[in-house]
């Protein structure tokens, strides 16, 4: 790789050796991805939590905190595995918690601001168009390319905390122009009126196109999608699809039109998306033994917005008994929330509402599933519905209305 001066002072330890093994390990990535050089970033975006890292990562961060390693940029955390207010009340274990605390802790002395969120980019920072940042998670990464027209590949936690020591980047992938194009047309002729809809489009894109470097241009949108609605489209394309970019004509920066979107390359094929599409989604769950005692509304983090339709929805009913409902939010959305009166209004329906995580990344959530009896979970997120399988739910998309009703009733719809 070209090295500037700057980096080539990294390289050699002038700066510290955290700097130094963190450009090192980028100069390994680079490397492997062909990259020629780095480009510098501004922002950083990384998953941290013990369930993720595990003991070894706690013990590496510890040691990083200790030898005074420092961002150079600014720097913030994804969802947590905990909200230790309800640590006891989920069945959490209390010495994992306590591992988080001391996590975080390292963080903090490191210079990360444990903001705690997957919708950093509708609650925290807006990248503006071209400028390079480097986030993990899946719903963080297709949103900045995406919507913001920024340039960011999926950052695993180590690659984003070398970058937030170094402020670079490799520059290969979506930070290169020639990646950014798209790569196949997407005519969308569904009405797409609920944000499980937007979730549906996702999941038969993204199905059908499992690849990094496939980018959907979305044609026929009868209208400007709104930030929630593309945030679960792009959620979805990218736990689906491992997408990381998409186009939508008319209303993505790089896609004022279809010729500009696929940027003089030829598409590889034209999708049809009908209404009828999207209802096969729904019809393609099963019930299994039939229990609705899961209702979740999570991946990403709720908007203010969000919230609000859901107090909206539930204000002066209540949740079935024997059924559990989840409401995830970042902490910021949940102090807007409660001050508005929209936790009220959710909490005394009988949801219970967590801050600061995401519920499929739970720590012990296999455990927790078990505990409680959970076979199915219902939810208007495509993304949850598909990355919780791994904890051995049954899981059935649904549209939020409909989820709010299931809640109530205890009766699937």
């Amino acid at each position: 790789m070209k090295l500037t001066q700057h980096e080539q002072s990294m390289v050699r330890g002038d700066m510290g050796s955290e700097i130094q093994r963190a450009i090192e390990q980028q100069i390994q990535v680079g490397e492997f991805w062909g990259a020629d050089r780095f480009v510098e970033v501004t922002n950083v975006h990384m998953m941290g939590d013990i369930e993720v890292m595990g003991d070894s990562g706690l013990e590496h961060l510890s040691c990083m905190a200790q030898r005074k390693a420092r961002c150079v940029i600014r720097t913030t955390t994804n969802a947590r595995c905990f909200d230790f207010a309800h640590v006891e009340a989920l069945g959490q274990d209390q010495a994992e918690a306590e591992k988080e605390k001391q996590l975080i802790a390292h963080l903090q002395a490191m210079d990360v601001m444990t903001t705690d969120t997957c919708i950093n980019y509708q609650t925290l920072y807006q990248p503006h168009f071209g400028e390079h940042v480097a986030w993990g998670d899946t719903g963080t990464v297709i949103y900045a390319n995406s919507v913001f027209g920024a340039r960011t590949n999926f950052e695993s936690g180590p690659a984003a905390m070398a970058a937030a020591l170094t402020g670079r980047t490799p520059a290969y992938g979506f930070h290169l122009d020639q990646h950014r194009r798209g790569t196949f047309v997407v005519r969308v002729e569904a009405d797409l009126r609920d944000l499980a809809d937007w979730g549906a489009l996702g999941k038969v894109v993204g199905q059908t196109h499992q690849d990094y470097f496939a980018v959907p241009v979305f044609d026929g949108l009868e209208r400007t999608a709104s930030a929630d609605e593309l945030k679960h489209l792009g959620a979805a394309l990218a736990s689906y699809g491992s997408m990381g970019m998409f186009h939508a004509v008319g209303t993505t920066p790089e896609a004022p039109s279809l010729t500009a979107a696929l940027g003089g390359n030829k598409p590889t094929e034209e999708v049809r998306i009908t209404n009828a599409d999207i209802e096969n989604v729904y019809r393609s769950y099963d019930l299994k033994d039939g229990q609705c005692n899961l209702v979740v509304f999570s991946a990403p983090q709720l908007s203010l917005f969000e919230m609000k339709q859901l107090a909206d929805l539930m204000r002066g009913r209540k949740v079935k008994t024997g059924t559990h409902v989840f409401v995830t939010t970042a902490n910021t959305v949940r102090s807007d929330a409660a001050r508005l009166g929209y936790l009220r209004d959710i909490e005394q329906a009988g949801a219970t509402v967590l801050s600061g995580v995401c519920f499929y990344i739970l720590q012990n959530l296999s455990e927790i599933r078990v505990r409680n009896g959970w076979t199915n979970l219902i939810s208007n997120s495509a993304k949850i519905v598909n990355t919780i399988t791994a904890h051995k739910f049954n899981t059935i998309l649904r549209r939020t209305v409909a989820c709010v009703d299931i809640a109530v009733t205890g009766m699937l719809k």
